[in-house]
């Protein structure tokens, strides 16, 4: 018998595959000497409480100390979050990052009197504070924290509420180690017959496979795994949507929603209006399904269908330097400092933790900071085309990182997820265009168009349902109603059914993938995707048809930070989301894009 594909342990991955962590720390001991240089200072903000009504001098004292701490906190996080990234079963970077939450939460607990501290002063003195030259330099994060006053609550009561911060983050922690470390799903026979280990990493892979009886054992037996834990998943899952509704309420809001929106000042409208967007276009969803049915020459599509080419051209093999090599050339359109700096990252600067190994977190993601590179995780597989465009996504969030850390100061440099999904599927959109202007054939020009058409119904349609269904769970949750395994399913089948229309096949096991979303646990995050991809399409055509300018107001957004609220950086790189517009134009572009590929497939 033929020996079954294994990954390997993280002991035999090559070093130059592998991120460089000395940046933050040389080695385990000298994290430790920080951890415990962070424990050390936590009683220094004692030294503020019942101060900060005294002057401004005593704000900015505070504040600095706050900062200093925040910058220390952040490395020492940020370490741990990567080691255990490499290996989530390796039980001692798991001990390291719990020690890390303990002594972040204790923090949490000791600064919680800042905020509703400054809000008790009565307003002429906190106008006298936004006015004051000490505090120049903290205005915005000033004018922020009177912003919040209805929701902060009394001293005693924050420092209770910092208390719980390590509990708060538990559903989260159990579902990724259960579907990262815990879960195995057997082997699945690939195109030429070898049996290989069937992983959170290679899952696309199988579903890309244009033999279906391969895509389809795959799928039977990925989800196989979660029908086996399904009512473990639901528990953690409603846990996750129960403390939402728990933090909202304690804080005053209406809704766990409009809770999850208040920080980035993005009234609900936004995101309802998305979803309507999305749902008055939905026919080119049917439209492009009933296209791939005809092409494939299926009698029924099922969700194993819809992520195999559709054109026969030779397997795609991308090694990662020469993907790498790409999304440098694609991002010149924005100078050679930014395609450059990149390039350099990627290859040579060991930013990128590259490929698969046992026990990896699955996915990718970038984890950058203030200090240190803007480190990406990948799992790099050099047969999938959507490898090098994951690259090129997060590559987009590390160098919005890289500008933003270089031009703002620590208080303002750290982006919000709003508009970082903005940078990254912009990368994404370059990449696109550059791809499409070397394709030399119909059948290369239309398997680019159909990726595009891909990111558009993964980014905005999927995205957009997966929204739906968290303002879903959420109100069913916050009318007292119990989130049993059966009413997610429940829930989550039929939106899969209004968004996938009719003629297409549910499989019984589909509607579990409501339970295996890790972005569920970051509540109301996922829509940001889709009004990110939106604005991407509009500034990304402004530069590669504009000039200096397009390109000028789109670096000083990446530069930007969160200097300014997310629809005022975006209104003044180009693009206003506060309309439905952009929503529209990317519906409009998906639409076109479906009736290009007719006329290519036919």
């Amino acid at each position: 018998m033929a020996a079954v594909k294994t990954l390997p342990p993280r002991t035999k991955v090559k070093t130059q595959d592998t991120w460089d962590l000395a940046p933050l720390f040389k080695d385990d001991a000298a994290w430790r000497a920080a951890f415990k240089k962070m424990e050390k200072l936590i009683p220094g903000y004692e030294k503020f409480r019942g101060k900060l009504g005294d002057s401004a001098k005593a704000v900015r004292a505070c504040f600095d100390f706050d900062v200093s701490f925040e910058k220390l906190g952040e490395g020492v996080g940020s370490y741990t979050f990567l080691k255990q990234s490499e290996d989530i079963a390796n039980s001692v970077y798991s001990g390291m990052v719990q020690e890390y939450t303990f002594v972040a939460t204790r923090a949490s607990e000791a600064a919680s009197f800042i905020a509703p501290e400054l809000q008790a002063l009565p307003k002429k003195k906190l106008d006298a504070y936004l006015k004051a030259p000490e505090l120049k330099p903290y205005r915005l994060s000033l004018e922020r924290l009177a912003r919040y006053k209805p929701h902060v609550l009394s001293t005693a009561e924050e420092r209770l509420l910092a208390m719980q911060g390590q509990i708060a983050g538990t559903a989260s922690r159990i579902f990724s180690q259960l579907t990262d470390a815990d879960f195995k799903f057997g082997n699945v026979k690939d195109e030429t017959g070898a049996e290989v280990e069937l992983s959170q990493g290679n899952f696309r892979v199988f579903l890309e496979s244009r033999k279906r009886s391969v895509r389809q054992a795959a799928f039977e037996k990925f989800y196989a795994t979660y029908e086996g834990h399904k009512n473990a998943i639901a528990a953690s899952l409603s846990s996750s949507v129960l403390q939402d509704v728990y933090a909202a309420r304690a804080r005053n809001y209406p809704s766990a929603l409009e809770g999850a929106l208040f920080p980035d000042n993005v009234p609900p409208s936004v995101y309802t209006s998305l979803i309507a967007a999305v749902r008055g276009n939905i026919d080119t969803m049917y439209r492009y399904l009933a296209l791939r049915k005809r092409v494939l020459k299926l009698k029924a599509i099922h969700n194993y269908d819809t992520y195999c080419p559709l054109v026969d051209l030779p397997k795609t093999h991308i090694p990662y330097e020469k993907a790498a090599q790409q999304v440098g050339e694609a991002v010149r359109p924005l100078g050679d400092d930014y395609a450059n700096t990149l390039h350099d990252g990627l290859v040579r600067g060991r930013w990128v933790d590259r490929y698969e190994n046992r026990g990896k977190r699955s996915g990718a993601f970038s984890a950058g900071g203030f200090s240190g590179p803007p480190y990406i995780l990948m799992n790099y597989k050099a047969q999938m085309l959507d490898s090098m465009f994951t690259l090129a996504h997060e590559a987009g969030h590390s160098m919005h990182t890289y500008y933003s850390a270089r031009n703002q100061p620590f208080q303002y440099y750290n982006y919000t997820i709003f508009v970082a999904e903005v940078a990254s599927t912009f990368n994404e959109q370059l990449l696109g265009h550059y791809l499409m202007d070397q394709a030399r054939d119909k059948a290369r020009r239309a398997e680019l168009v159909c990726r595009e058409i891909e990111e558009i119904r993964g980014t905005i349609v999927r995205q957009t349902m997966f929204a739906e269904f968290e303002k879903v769970i959420h109100e069913i949750a916050e009318r007292g109603e119990p989130l049993t395994v059966d009413r997610l399913r429940k829930e989550y089948r039929a939106l899969l059914e209004f968004y996938f229309g009719p003629d297409f096949v549910i499989d019984e096991v589909l509607d579990l993938e409501g339970l295996r979303i890790p972005h569920f646990y970051h509540a109301f995050y996922v829509y940001k995707y889709a009004t990110g991809l939106s604005a991407a399409i509009a500034l990304s055509q402004g530069v590669i048809h504009g000039g200096k300018a397009e390109r000028d107001r789109y670096l000083n957004f990446l530069k930007g930070g969160c200097s300014q609220y997310p629809l005022d950086l975006l209104r003044d790189a180009g693009v206003n989301l506060s309309e439905p517009g952009p929503v529209q134009a990317a519906m409009k572009r998906f639409s076109e894009l479906v009736n290009e590929l007719e006329g290519l497939v036919a």
